[in-house]
């Protein structure tokens, strides 16, 4: 039995999807050791999961309450001023849990575990929940102050891409990480998040290729397992108010902004008069929903035109909808792929940006930037439910992933595949090592 230690480092939406992985990798005989952000300690445990806390809980719904992290101008710095305190604390942990049997898997922000792999050489697979931060120089992602426009010249771009790294990303990243490197006796690190962070045993990408296509200068060896179609992290306790208003009347649209720090208030009240504007039901998932299951009535007609949750499972809830307004998410993104409805993606932050153009190059959405309003979000609503080549695409989507091998269990034979890659390697330099040392030689 192989432990298998697990970090995930962010949202919601970065640390679901290796719940997912982290249970199928279960179910095939691994010890799995979980290590995230405290909130979602239960989730975890509820799997049977070894559970490793990040920090603690205050400090994780301060960072997420912080309006910077919100911000295009000021997300970056803002998150890795959470990241960095936590890193030696974070290594010291996966030192101590560590066995000769161990392979680290990690998101996008383990910078610790890269740190065991390159000190300790624990085999270690880095996992990219979207693609947007695979920095390619070929199909540079879409940000919404550092996007590099694709008609560019490939030596262009690449110079912009590296200017991209040095003086935005390594210049705040560089200090505190290698302050760390020189105590652990590392040389200084650059081009920190384009190439270092990246394992060198393998990067696996829970994405399909026709999402994103692969790229001449995407860290090798990688593999793309597809989307994990994974959010029912807890068991959902009875809702018989909204399974009779789901049957009630025509398929709702389900309205949500994820974990993105947003004014709900205003949101709320564009939803509503998207909803009267247009005639259309409406599920609005929202953090600051009341507990008690009340519906918003409206007086003009008899079934309620809006019913408001905290939280409800989008795997079992989109597929009774007719579309989705999200906020660009690439685990919502997938969910609403694979119930085969179209989307409305409203990017606020972070990846969001490179998720929506995506949706929208796959024919099964359109994109709104800026403040969420009743007047634009219902022309978008219109245009992508009365559009039959958008309702084609969807369907077509929908049946491309229906017959695609499940996410979750793709990702778990990766990194099987990468285990087993990595004792190959391992075998090879002790038989090696033995001709040496016999010869008497040196490796």
């Amino acid at each position: 039995m192989t432990r298998v230690i697990i970090t995930a480092i962010g949202s919601a939406g970065d640390v679901h999807p290796l719940l997912g992985i982290g249970a199928e990798l279960a179910s095939r005989g691994h010890e799995i050791v979980f290590c995230t952000h405290a909130p979602f300690a239960q989730a975890a445990t509820h799997r049977g999961f070894t559970f490793v806390p990040i920090g603690t809980a205050a400090q994780y719904a301060q960072a997420m309450e912080n309006p910077a992290l919100w911000h295009p101008r000021t997300s970056f710095r803002t998150l890795w001023a959470v990241i960095a305190p936590t890193l030696r604390a974070h290594f010291d942990t996966l030192a101590s849990l560590t066995t000769q049997d161990t392979v680290l898997v990690g998101t996008l922000w383990a910078f610790s575990a890269r740190l065991m792999q390159e000190l300790y050489h624990v085999p270690f697979v880095s996992v990219q929940v979207s693609p947007s931060t695979l920095l390619s120089a070929h199909a540079p992602p879409t940000h919404p102050r550092l996007t590099i426009p694709r008609r560019l010249p490939l030596a262009v771009k690449v110079a912009l891409m590296r200017a991209i790294e040095r003086y935005a990303l390594d210049k705040v990243c560089g200090p505190a990480l290698n302050a760390l490197r020189e105590e652990l006796g590392l040389a200084p690190a650059t081009r920190i998040v384009g190439k270092w962070l990246h394992s060198t045993d393998g990067v696996l990408c829970l994405f399909p290729d026709w999402f994103a296509r692969p790229q001449p200068d995407w860290p090798a060896p990688y593999r793309m397992s597809g989307f994990p179609l994974f959010n029912d992290t807890l068991e959902r306790a009875p809702d018989p108010q909204l399974d009779a208003f789901l049957a009630a009347g025509e398929r709702p649209v389900v309205f949500t902004a994820g974990s993105t720090l947003i004014d709900q208030a205003r949101y709320g009240r564009a939803v509503r008069d998207t909803l009267r504007e247009s005639g259309l039901r409406g599920i609005l998932l929202r953090p600051d929903a009341t507990i008690e299951h009340r519906a918003a009535e409206d007086e003009a007609i008899s079934l309620p035109m809006l019913i408001e949750r905290r939280y409800v499972p989008l795997q079992t809830l989109l597929p009774r909808c007719r579309a989705l307004v999200h906020h660009g998410g690439i685990g919502t993104a997938a969910l609403a792929y694979a119930a085969g409805i179209p989307q409305v993606v409203t990017p606020f932050a972070h990846d969001q940006f490179d998720n929506a153009r995506r949706v929208v190059a796959s024919g099964c959405g359109v994109r709104l930037d800026g403040p969420v309003e009743a007047r634009t979000l219902t022309r978008a609503l219109r245009q992508v439910l009365g559009n039959p080549s958008i309702a084609t695409q969807c369907g077509r989507i929908y049946d491309r992933l229906a017959t695609s091998p499940n996410g979750c269990e793709a990702a778990a034979r990766v990194i099987e595949g990468f285990m087993q890659s990595h004792l190959r390697q391992q075998g090879d330099v002790r038989a090696l090592s033995t001709t040496l040392s016999l010869s008497g030689q040196s490796v």
